[in-house]
């Protein structure tokens, strides 16, 4: 079933395999694991992550996230040199500004043939894939940072149609978690 998130995810993977530089494929996949905003990411540091976790506090809500880091973006965090305080860089080893990674992120998308994608997307799309999972909404949050409100509304976006796969989840659990008649 064609959504808008797997069409973000397809649009990405491709983008991500053909032209982002490391720099944009660490920024990304901080984006995809942690949900969280651009300018959140671009301000992390090295301190922030402890190699099992990355702690920070969000700029525009102040609130408090810890993520556990996933294997794939755990991989690439071990594996990046380590040119400056904060984890992501320019080519020049110096951090980004908002505006740089802005120009770089749709230089990266036009070399891709990508349209209509920004940042704050893959934002979305990562509260839709932890949906896809069976993540609750206050599980999403918890990662995200976002209110169990604003979860849900994104879910209720274009982001997520209810899928044929939602509906299997749900059926699933349902078995789980329900004794067979006598």
């Amino acid at each position: 079933v064609p959504t808008v998130a797997n069409d973000l995810r397809r649009k990405m993977r491709g983008w991500m395999r053909a032209v982002a530089s490391p720099q944009m494929r660490l920024a990304f996949m901080l984006a995809l694991w942690t949900g969280q905003r651009q300018g959140d990411i671009l301000r992390l540091t090295w301190a922030a992550y402890d190699g099992t976790h990355i702690r920070l506090t969000q700029q525009k809500t102040g609130r408090r996230v810890i993520v556990l880091v996933g294997a794939p973006l755990k991989a690439l965090l071990d594996a990046t040199l380590r040119r400056s305080p904060q984890i992501v860089t320019n080519d020049d080893g110096h951090p980004f500004t908002s505006s740089g990674f802005r120009a770089s992120f749709r230089t990266a998308q036009m070399r891709a043939g990508i349209t209509g994608l920004t940042s704050h997307d893959i934002r979305g799309s990562t509260v839709t894939r932890l949906a896809e999972i069976g993540c609750t909404e206050l599980e999403i949050a918890s990662v995200t940072g976002h209110s169990s409100s604003d979860v849900r509304s994104i879910l209720d976006s274009a982001y997520l149609s209810r899928t044929k796969m939602l509906g299997d989840n749900a059926i699933r659990k349902l078995e789980r978690r329900t004794k067979p008649p006598i």
